[in-house]
């Protein structure tokens, strides 16, 4: 009987230097959320797969309420009782809004088309 031949254990493939882990973000671009602790909403026009704002931006946010850096982060047109602006939001502070209500950010027309009150990307954002 002949020997059976030796069989070669897969090798692991290593992740190149500058390789970003994919992360499953929870929301997609053209969901409406609202903060989960302060009072603001707005819809996604960009995701992150973890987070990819400043360090200085990140020591600003108080150690206590200090989100993980290893989450998705968002990219929201927000907006809140007096003024609009641009949000970045950890996913964990982050829930769907259910109030059905529009948002009446200006830069959400030069992204999205608004159809039956969802926000769908112009053909010419998307990647």
């Amino acid at each position: 009987m002949a020997p059976t031949p030796a069989v070669e254990a897969p090798v692991e493939e290593q992740p190149l230097p500058n390789a970003v882990i994919s992360r499953d973000a929870k929301y997609q671009i053209g969901q409406v959320l609202r903060h989960r602790l302060f009072d603001f909403r707005g819809v996604v026009f960009d995701v992150d797969p973890t987070y990819a704002n400043t360090e200085e931006w990140y020591e600003a946010i108080p150690e206590e309420v200090r989100p993980d850096k290893d989450q998705p982060y968002y990219h929201l047109f927000a907006e809140n009782e007096r003024t609009h602006y641009v949000a970045y939001v950890s996913e964990q502070n982050l829930v769907p809004d259910e109030s059905d209500a529009p948002i009446k950010h200006p830069d959400i027309a030069k992204v999205f088309e608004v159809s039956d009150g969802a926000y769908v990307l112009k053909p010419g954002q998307r990647n």
